[in-house]
């Protein structure tokens, strides 16, 4: 792989700063093309996109640089905790049971999408699934189930249970990573017109807005201008619960390796579970303090920032040129897409589910919590706790969703 022509990642974070400037103050602005052009592209997706253009042609690398990291080890639980202080869990609880549904409708459509992919592809293109030993397409497939599924660990898991070959596994990470984020730009983009989504599913989507209202009618109730002192608190209340989250993960990801190492299925001798677990269950208690008031001055402006700061540098791990290089891999994974949103859609349809509960489903499935909060957020600040939530639900089924669909993969080639 070439050197891209920026490495400084202080230049990179630079970087990323003025795209991020540069589409908010366009979307801010009067100007008739701007205002057209925002009509149809949310701001979001631009902020996602932008970023992978630039890792795409060499610019910048996500692969070399560490600001994804950075910001998904400290900026995403900061954001997350930041976002969930001030939530109102009587008013989520009232979100239904309609969420759980649609994630578990995006998980059999992940289970059985795979199968019928290689089979879809074996009438026309029988030489894309026909390698041999380790290097079995369909044994790579499995580690792309466990990802969107669950996530890393569950795909560490299906590496080594289908004893997967390193080359095709390489492969299947291109697929896995390039479908999920263009996946994740079509949800971000339905989330700027969900409410004529919502008006095609018949969805009844109040609880949504009635959560968002009474969260905001509370934002002005306890709003005032921020001193120097308020920002600093905000930021100390943040980045102590993320401070808590990482303690509390460098306690209990080595205990759980060592004593109960069997647990890694459920991925629970993942470090970065353990982060966005604590740092949101604290986040939560807290909602239930005064501190719940750092809202008014500005707590989930902050978070927000923190998470568009993320997205720009999920974008840049994006590579749109690598499909060139697997293109019947990436037509199996482009069909494996299709069969799960389908699914996703038909449910939507049949049970009339707003559109949010389908994005965050889906994401929840193929992102994880690193990037279910940021579609979650999409809709309103206030939802994303949510997203982490089912999240979890998807790390608990990650392993034994995927070992499924890998048994079923096994059986339509043989």
């Amino acid at each position: 792989m070439n050197d891209p022509i920026i490495i400084n990642d202080a230049i990179v974070l630079g970087l990323l700063l003025g795209i991020l400037a540069f589409v908010f103050t366009t979307s801010e602005s009067k100007h008739p093309f701007w205002v057209k052009f925002y009509k149809y592209v949310p701001t979001l997706l631009l902020c996602y996109f932008i970023p992978s253009l630039f890792n795409s042609f060499g610019i910048i690398s996500g692969e070399q640089s560490k600001l994804y990291f950075v910001a998904s080890r400290y900026l995403l639980p900061t954001s997350l905790a930041l976002l969930t202080v001030s939530i109102d869990i009587p008013e989520i609880k009232k979100l239904g049971s309609k969420a759980i549904v649609m994630f578990l409708t995006g998980t059999f459509g992940i289970i059985l999408g795979g199968p019928i992919a290689i089979i879809f592809v074996s009438f026309f293109a029988p030489s894309i699934i026909n390698n041999a030993g380790a290097e079995q397409v369909w044994r790579g497939l499995t580690t792309v189930a466990g990802s969107w599924i669950g996530g890393g660990a569950n795909q560490a898991a299906m590496k080594e249970v289908f004893n997967v070959g390193d080359t095709i596994f390489s492969s299947m990470i291109a697929v896995d990573v390039l479908m999920a984020n263009f996946w994740m730009a079509f949800l971000l983009y339905g989330a700027g017109i969900s409410n004529k989504v919502d008006q095609w599913f018949s969805a009844d989507a109040s609880s949504i807005t009635k959560l968002k209202e009474k969260v905001e009618k509370y934002r002005i109730q306890i709003s005032r201008t921020p001193n120097l002192t308020d920002t600093i608190t905000v930021f100390a209340v943040g980045f102590g619960i993320t401070a808590f989250a990482h303690l509390g993960s460098d306690l209990i990801t080595p205990f759980i390796i060592k004593y109960a190492p069997y647990l890694n299925k459920f991925s629970l001798t993942s470090s970065f579970f353990w982060i966005i677990v604590l740092s949101t269950t604290l986040a939560l208690i807290l909602s239930f303090t005064k501190i719940r008031e750092i809202e008014g001055i500005g707590a989930s402006r902050y978070g927000s920032v923190f998470i568009y700061i993320l997205v720009a540098t999920i974008g840049m791990k994006m590579d749109i040129m690598a499909i060139v290089n697997s293109p019947g891999l990436f037509l199996i994974g482009f069909i494996w897409m299709l069969f799960h949103a389908g699914l996703l859609i038909g449910m939507a349809k049949l049970i009339k589910a707003p559109f949010f509960f389908l994005a965050v489903g889906s994401q929840a499935n193929v992102g994880g919590a690193a990037s279910a909060p940021i579609v979650a957020s999409a809709f309103h600040p206030s939802l994303a706790p949510v997203g982490v939530l089912l999240a979890v639900l998807g790390y608990a089924l990650g392993t034994y969703g995927a070992w499924l669909c890998g048994v079923l993969l096994q059986i339509v080639v043989k």
